[in-house]
């Protein structure tokens, strides 16, 4: 269809997925709202076409790269994927298990949950993930305002896990 690829011959749908890419993978946790603008970035691309659709496409691009940046997410997936890879499927420690029968109560299911809500600031430090990888970190914040932020966060919620 004429007119509807910019100067360089690329649709602008693929030009706007790239960008939700890059929002998630490149910017991350730096600013998460990249990827909220990456994304209606790409519906308002569909919804107005071309050529209007430039604008659009002009004012994420210069938002995303002038943003802070941080690959933290990208590689936390990463380690999660490996760590499941060398560990298989671990079960789910028993306190987190939902028991809607009464052998599932006998069990242990759901004892001695935590529900973060009935504690200060509706945080309770608990495991979430099985005991053979309770210690693992897998998201390590970088150094930007926001992530910084964050890891100030964690280390006040995950004492033993992410003060050292």
């Amino acid at each position: 269809m004429v007119g509807t690829h910019v100067e360089g011959g690329e649709d602008p749908k693929f030009i706007a997925r790239r960008l939700v890419i890059s929002a998630a993978e490149d910017i991350g946790m730096a600013n998460p709202n990249a990827l909220l603008l990456a994304n209606q970035c790409f519906e308002a691309i569909k919804m107005v076409g071309w050529p209007e659709g430039r604008i659009i496409l002009s004012q994420t691009t210069i938002y995303l790269a002038t943003s802070p940046k941080s690959n933290a997410s990208y590689l936390a997936i990463k380690k999660a994927q490996e760590l499941v890879r060398q560990t298989g499927n671990l079960p789910v420690p028993l306190h987190l298990r939902n028991a809607p029968t009464k052998l599932m109560k006998e069990l242990g299911y759901g004892k001695e949950y935590k529900y973060s809500h009935d504690y200060p600031e509706n945080f309770v430090e608990q495991d979430f993930m099985p005991d053979e990888i309770k210690n693992a970190r897998l998201y390590l914040p970088q150094n930007n305002a926001q992530e910084n932020k964050i890891a100030e966060r964690l280390k006040k919620w995950w004492k033993r896990k992410y003060n050292h």
